[in-house]
């Protein structure tokens, strides 16, 4: 058991971080060879790819203290300085959230003709992806990639609680029973 939990804890790090440099070649290669979408003049790109690759990073350095507590300490329990972190990223983040609506905004306003439309769509599916990366960290797991979660959905017919949210929940829980 404790095996299969180190390995998949170093699943999610690495596959986060993989994500982070992946987007970043792969926003690289959009811009070579599609000139015409006009990515990196767009505000509204910049700011969404830059909310996400911060959202992949809150992830990765999540799972990877989780990891190294996992492995130094035999506990997967998230440490509290930890969390009240996270509390304060999660505000943080919705905060960072709007930036690319004014941007996006600041482009169109801008921009008027002849409008990337195809840089704009890209830029908003970023945007919304980002969006869909801080619920799944933050509130509701939405990816599903293995047996135990397909049969979680399927038993239960509802979506997990967010790791991180269990964290905070469990701490929050915690202050108001000491407060008792």
């Amino acid at each position: 058991m404790k095996r299969h939990i180190e390995k998949r804890l170093k699943y999610l790090y690495s596959g986060e971080l993989l994500a982070v440099i992946s987007f970043v070649i792969l926003s690289v290669l959009l811009h070579h060879n599609y000139p015409d979408l006009k990515l990196y003049s767009l505000f509204s790109f910049w700011t969404a790819f830059l909310l996400l690759e911060f959202l992949l990073l809150q992830g990765s350095m999540y799972w990877y203290i989780k990891l190294k507590r996992f492995r130094n300490e035999k506990t997967y329990i998230t440490p509290i300085n930890v969390v009240n972190r996270l509390i304060i990223l999660r505000k943080t983040n919705l905060l960072l959230i709007a930036i690319p609506l004014m941007a996006f905004i600041y482009d169109l306003l801008r921009l008027q003709s002849p409008l990337p439309v195809g840089g704009l769509f890209i830029a908003l599916f970023i945007y919304l992806f980002a969006i869909l990366e801080y619920i799944n960290y933050f509130y509701t797991q939405l990816s599903y990639d293995n047996i135990s979660d397909l049969r979680y959905l399927k038993q239960r017919k509802a979506l997990k609680q967010a790791s991180i949210k269990r964290d905070i929940n469990r701490l929050l829980q915690n202050n108001v029973k000491k407060n008792l």
